[in-house]
């Protein structure tokens, strides 16, 4: 069974596309990523325009973040406060982004730039992963304690100018970084039609120190916003938003990603960390053989001159 897709100006087998939504639903539930980052390449492997990738992964990445932000809000473990300063670093970044995207397509680089960002992105982040995933198993298994961080010690971030106090997460710190990231981040959603919340949530833990009961919750308030500012201007300015498209990503993604959610409760931290990195770097390599491989139908376009 076929559908037309509008935009993407090509037909599609919708049960490939509803098998695609599930899956990434199931794997978002399982990892508690948005899936941004899988669902984009995943639509450029079955020839949907890059375009048309991009600017619709946003788009599904919204309904998937509202419901968790709105269950971390009910617990008490969102920092509305927190969220907003990177709100308004993500805002800025996803203007800057969209005018990159818009720059690159006006040049006919954005297939190119897109698919070389994705593989250098998705290498550097599923590897980082990897490693740290399998030295954790490693140290579990010989009954060892990952090392104490020094008291009283103070990370650079903390010694920045312009501090904040942000109660909800027990922190004193400066918004200079907090911006910075949400400013990157916003840049990544634009361009490459990701939340961001697997690269957000580890740098908060990591480098900002930001406790980790509040860092999910924040983090998908600010994905919220940014994502649906960039499907909105995306719509109005490149005109690259499929809805056929975005409505069945979405409705099966919904449904794979309550079964994702009862699967990723059996796995350990470690476990769940280290599958998710081999299926970064899968998805990664797939998109590096796609740029080396010939292609099996070559043609070329040979503008004649008139007599």
């Amino acid at each position: 069974m076929t559908i037309y897709l509008p935009i993407a100006e090509l037909s599609v087998n919708i049960f490939i596309i509803l098998g695609m939504g599930a899956a990434v639903g199931f794997l978002s539930g399982m990892f508690g990523v948005g899936g941004g980052f899988l669902i984009t390449p995943l639509l450029i492997f079955y020839n949907i325009p890059p375009v048309v990738a991009v600017a619709t992964g946003a788009n599904q990445v919204v309904a998937s973040s509202i419901s968790g932000a709105i269950t971390h809000f009910r617990r008490g473990t969102l920092d509305v406060k927190l969220g907003s300063v990177l709100l308004v670093g993500g805002l800025s970044g996803a203007t800057v982004g969209i005018w990159i995207f818009s720059l690159l397509r006006s040049i006919g680089q954005l297939d190119l730039f897109i698919s070389l960002l994705y593989v250098v992105f998705l290498g550097t982040v599923g590897g980082l992963m990897l490693w740290e995933s399998v030295n954790a198993m490693r140290r579990a298994a010989r009954n060892e304690a990952p090392a104490p961080r020094r008291p009283g010690h103070q990370h650079w971030v903390h010694k920045l100018p312009l501090k904040m106090r942000f109660k909800k997460s027990k922190i004193f710190l400066s918004v200079i970084p907090i911006v910075a990231l949400g400013f990157a981040i916003g840049i990544l959603t634009s361009v490459m039609g990701v939340g961001g919340g697997f690269i957000m949530v580890p740098a908060m833990i990591y480098l900002l120190r930001i406790p980790t009961n509040v860092v999910v919750g924040t983090s998908l308030f600010q994905i919220i916003f940014v994502t649906a500012y960039t499907t909105i201007v995306q719509a109005a300015t490149n005109y690259s938003v499929d809805i056929v498209l975005a409505f069945f990503l979405m409705l099966a993604g919904v449904i794979g990603a309550q079964y994702g959610v009862r699967v990723g409760q059996r796995l350990r931290g470690e476990q769940l960390r280290a599958l998710l990195g081999l299926l970064v770097l899968a998805v990664g390599l797939r998109l590096a053989v796609a740029l080396v491989v010939t292609p099996e139908d070559i043609y070329s376009v040979v503008m004649g001159v008139g007599n």
